[in-house]
C-alpha cells in the first residue's frame, strides 16, 4: 500500500508505530484499493468542496429566539449527567470499580444496545464546550474520553457488551469516532486522537468485513447493523491520524452498488429503506465525494434530497413513517396520518437532514438546501419535549389527528445522541463562510465573527423571525471592508424579498430560494433590513390526496390546539377562514366553528391536529 518508509513515516505521523502496524495487521485480511489509487477521472469538473465552508463553532453566537432558548435548556441537561453512571457499563465490562446508578433502558447492560450512545453524548459536549467556552464543558469531555480510554483494556475492546452478546456493533463504533473525533478538534483532548485508531482496531473482528445494506438478508453475526454509515466518520479518522489503512476502510463499507449507484442514475431506491440510517448515511456519501472527487457520490445526494422534498416529506419536513421509506404516488403518506403515531423519528432524522444540508449547501451554493434544513429544524426538532432528567426522550413527532406528545417507551434511546448533537449544531446552520463572504442561512438572533481580508468582522442578527418577518443585521468593522452578505430569500415566497441597506432600497436581485448577494464597502454600523411576508397557506400531504392538507406560516407548520376530536370529521375553508392571531398564530372562523392553530414547536401537553380536510 505505501511505496517507501518516507512515505510511511509522513502518513502514519501522529500514530504510534506500533498502533499502527497492529491496525495494519488486523486490516490484512480485507481487500482495499491502495490510496494511491483514487480514480481522479471520475471527479467532478472544476472540483472544489472548499468554495463555501462551515464557521467554527467557536465564532457563532446564539443570543436570543426559541433556538437559544432550547439550546439553553439542553445544554444543561446534558451538563448534568453524571459520568460514574454514563461509564459504568463500560467499567462493570472491562472488571473495573464501577460506581453510581444504572442508567436503565436501552444503556444498560441488560439493555437493547448498551453503552450505545456514550460516543454521541462526548460528541454534542465537545461540541457544547466549543461554542459556549465553559470549562465545565471541556472537563466533563476529557473526563469521559479517559474514563472509556481506561476499559478499553490491552485489546483495545471498545464495546460494554461482552463479546458474543454485541448488538449493532458497526452503530455503536461509529458513534465512539464521532465521539474521539469532536473531542479531539474541538475540545483539544488529545488523548482522543491517540486511541481513535485503537479504538477500530479493536472493533474490527466484530464488524462484518463487507458493506450490505440493512435487511432481513443481514448476516447473522450482525442482524440489522448498518455498516453503510461508517464511511463518513472513517474519513474523518484517516484526516486525524493520517493512517491509510482507515482511509481505505471507508471507502470499503461505501454502500456503492445498492444505493449510491442507483442514486446517481436517478433511480428511486428509496421505498421500503429503513429511513434514518439511509438519510445520515447520505453524508458517508458526501463526505466520499470530498475525499474522493468523485461525481456519482455528488449526484447520489442531490437525487436522494430531491426524492426526500417531492415524494418523502411531511409539512414539518419530516418523513419515515414507522421509520421507513414509502412507495410515493400511492397515498401512503396520508394513509399514514391515522394508521400510525411514529411519523418522524424525531432528533434522529433532523440531525441527519441538517447534515446533509450542510453538505449540499457547501457544494452547490444553492438555497434550497437551506430551506430544507429551515423547514425540518424549526418543525421537528425544535419541537421536541425536553428530556425529564431520568433517561425519557421525545422520539417521534406524530402527526395523527387529536394527539399529544409524549415520550418513548424506553429509556436513553437513540434519540438521546442525536438530540443533544443536533442542538449544539444549531450554531453552525445559521452562518456559512466563502472567500466572497458571509452567508446568512438561518434567521435567529445571533452573531459571527470571522476575518475578511485580514480585518476582524462582526456581523449581529436581530429578530423575531419566525413568528415575524422583520430581520435586521448589523456590520461592526474596525476599518471599511469590501465583502458580500449572501441572503437566504425563503422559496416559501410568491415575490422577491423587500431588502434595504442602509435605509435604501437594495436594487439586486432577491427571488425567492436563491441567495440575495449584497456586495459593496462596509463601514462599521452599516445595517441591512429584510422583510419576508408570512401570509398563511396550505399544502396538501401527498399527490392522491390534494383536500388533506397542513397549514403554513413561513417556514412553520401550524397545528391546531385543544378541542381537535372533532376535526377530521370537518371540511374546514382553508387558507380562507383564517386571520392572524398573536405570536405567528391563527384564528379559524367558519360556520360556527372556530379554534386556534399555533406553531408546531409551541405545543407542550396541549391535543393537537396537523392535517385537515377542505
Amino acid at each position: 500500500m505505501l511505496k517507501n518508509h518516507s512515505t510511511t513515516c509522513r502518513i502514519t505521523q501522529g500514530i504510534s508505530r506500533r498502533s499502527f502496524l497492529k491496525l495494519a495487521q488486523a486490516l490484512s485480511i480485507y481487500s482495499f484499493p491502495a490510496y494511491s489509487r483514487i480514480n481522479h477521472k471520475d471527479r467532478s469538473p472544476g472540483f472544489d468542496v472548499k468554495t463555501i465552508r462551515e464557521v467554527d463553532y467557536a465564532d457563532v453566537r446564539l443570543t436570543g429566539g426559541p433556538l437559544k432558548e432550547q439550546f439553553d435548556r439542553i445544554y444543561t441537561s446534558y451538563l448534568a449527567l453524571d459520568n460514574d453512571r454514563l461509564l459504568k457499563v463500560y467499567r462493570q465490562r472491562a472488571g473495573l470499580p464501577a460506581p453510581g446508578e444504572d442508567m436503565g433502558g436501552w444503556y444498560d447492560a441488560a439493555g437493547f444496545v448498551p453503552g450505545h450512545s456514550l460516543g454521541q453524548y462526548i460528541s454534542g459536549l465537545a461540541r457544547f464546550a466549543r461554542i459556549t467556552g465553559d470549562q465545565a464543558a471541556y472537563d466533563k469531555t476529557r473526563a469521559l474520553v479517559r474514563g472509556f480510554a481506561a476499559t478499553l483494556g490491552a485489546h483495545h475492546y471498545p464495546f460494554a457488551s461482552k463479546k458474543a452478546e454485541i448488538t449493532w456493533p458497526c452503530y455503536i463504533l461509529d458513534k465512539h469516532e464521532i465521539g474521539l473525533i469532536d473531542a479531539y478538534r474541538l475540545a483539544g483532548v488529545t488523548e482522543a486522537k491517540e486511541i481513535l485508531s485503537e479504538v477500530i482496531h479493536g472493533a474490527l473482528p466484530y464488524i462484518p468485513d463487507h458493506t450490505y445494506d440493512r435487511g432481513p438478508n443481514s448476516p447473522k453475526q450482525a442482524p440489522y447493523d448498518e455498516p453503510y454509515i461508517l464511511p463518513e466518520n472513517l474519513f474523518q479518522s484517516y484526516e486525524i491520524t493520517g493512517n491509510p489503512a482507515l482511509f481505505a476502510l471507508a471507502q470499503k463499507y461505501l454502500l456503492n452498488a445498492e444505493y449510491f449507484e442507483p442514486l446517481a442514475r436517478g433511480e428511486d431506491v428509496l421505498p421500503g429503506k429503513h429511513a434514518y440510517s439511509h438519510v445520515i448515511a447520505l453524508s458517508s456519501g458526501a463526505k466520499a465525494y470530498e475525499a474522493l472527487g468523485e461525481n456519482r457520490y455528488l449526484q447520489a445526494i442531490r437525487n436522494a434530497w430531491d426524492l426526500l422534498e417531492t415524494t418523502q416529506r411531511y409539512a414539518s419536513g419530516g418523513w419515515g413513517p414507522k421509520e421507513t421509506f414509502v412507495q410515493p404516488h400511492r397515498g401512503e403518506l396520508a394513509k399514514s396520518i391515522t394508521s400510525t403515531h411514529d411519523h418522524f423519528e424525531t432528533p434522529c432524522g433532523c440531525y441527519a437532514q441538517c447534515k446533509l444540508a450542510r453538505y449540499l449547501l457547501r457544494f452547490t451554493g444553492d438555497a434550497r438546501y437551506g430551506d430544507g434544513l429551515e423547514r425540518v429544524l424549526y418543525n421537528t426538532l425544535l419541537g421536541a419535549k425536553d428530556p425529564d432528567g431520568e433517561g425519557r426522550f421525545f422520539y417521534y413527532s406524530d402527526y395523527h389527528p387529536d394527539t399529544v406528545k409524549t415520550y418513548y417507551h424506553a429509556k436513553w434511546p437513540c434519540c438521546s445522541g442525536t438530540l443533544v448533537q443536533g442542538v449544539a449544531d444549531y450554531a453552525i446552520n445559521v452562518y456559512f463562510l466563502s472567500a466572497q463572504g458571509i452567508y446568512v442561512n438561518l434567521f435567529t438572533p445571533s452573531e459571527v465573527s470571522w476575518r475578511q481580508n485580514g480585518i476582524p468582522v462582526r456581523l449581529l442578527q436581530s429578530t423575531s423571525y419566525p413568528v415575524e418577518g422583520s430581520i435586521e443585521l448589523r456590520v461592526r468593522t474596525p476599518t471599511p471592508v469590501s465583502f458580500t452578505i449572501f441572503v437566504r430569500v425563503p422559496g416559501y415566497l410568491t415575490e422577491p424579498a423587500e431588502i434595504m441597506v442602509n435605509g435604501k432600497l437594495f436594487s439586486g436581485p432577491a427571488e425567492p430560494r436563491t441567495f440575495a448577494a449584497i456586495g459593496r464597502i462596509w463601514r462599521d454600523q452599516d445595517t441591512i433590513e429584510i422583510a419576508f411576508p408570512l401570509r398563511p397557506r396550505i399544502e396538501p400531504i401527498d399527490d392522491r390526496d390534494p383536500h388533506l392538507v397542513s397549514v403554513m406560516r413561513g417556514p412553520l407548520m401550524l397545528v391546531a390546539i385543544n378541542g381537535t376530536a372533532e376535526l377530521a370529521s370537518r371540511q374546514l375553508l382553508l387558507p380562507e377562514a383564517l386571520t392572524p392571531s398573536n405570536g405567528g398564530r391563527l384564528k379559524y372562523r367558519h360556520d360556527g366553528l372556530e379554534f386556534e392553530l399555533v406553531p408546531f414547536y409551541q405545543v407542550g401537553d396541549e391535543r393537537y391536529t396537523s392535517y385537515f380536510q377542505t
